[in-house]
């Protein structure tokens, strides 16, 4: 399903694939570029989750349509009120020198999002990404907070809890490490 205004050279196209959004960048004649895992075609849907596992990519320059498929797709320079984009001749030279290479994929922090904003804007940012990194962190910042108070609870009267003390600290280490790592996605993430 196509936008009601046709993109312009060095636009960002958002095409909403079930469960995620690809993106591209549009270059012209019905052309985009984007970076696609092997497990990215149009309509993958579940198919696509392999991309996790995915350690490289292809830029490819295809047509809009194609990439597109059966999806809707829109035209969304999502950060042009926070970054200046580059001009539109260096976007467009830029992308079309990287047309064929192979490069690093990682779905957390080199993924297409990442690799069209690094196009327009010269910053490499996925809000999906920060999204999904807001919900794993709230969930495991309210279990971290619980498994807090137990332990300080535990620590304060041994006596009452003798056994729960040293398998509360391998927990709440985990819970941890994974809180951090979320909120240093969240805040490369964010624009």
């Amino acid at each position: 399903m196509a936008s009601a205004q046709g993109p312009n050279p060095g636009d960002l196209i958002e095409i909403y694939r079930p469960r995620y959004q690809h993106w591209a960048i549009y270059v012209d004649d019905g052309y985009v570029i984007h970076l696609a895992p092997p497990s990215e075609v149009a309509g993958a849907g579940i198919g696509s989750l392999r991309s996790v596992t995915t350690k490289m990519a292809h830029v490819k320059k295809e047509k809009l349509w194609k990439v597109v498929g059966d999806c809707f797709w829109k035209i969304n320079n999502l950060m042009d009120d926070k970054y200046e984009p580059h001009p539109v001749s260096l976007i467009l030279r830029t992308a079309n020198q990287m047309v064929g290479s192979e490069i690093g994929y990682c779905v957390m922090s080199g993924n297409c999002e990442h690799f069209v904003t690094q196009l327009r804007y010269g910053k490499a940012k996925s809000r999906q990404v920060r999204n999904v990194a807001v919900g794993v962190l709230v969930p495991l910042a309210l279990v971290g907070a619980y498994c807090s108070y137990k332990e300080e609870k535990c620590r304060r009267n041994p006596q009452r809890y003798p056994q729960r003390y040293p398998q509360r600290e391998g927990s709440l280490s985990l819970i941890h490490k994974l809180t951090t790592t979320a909120l240093d996605v969240i805040l490369t993430n964010t624009p």
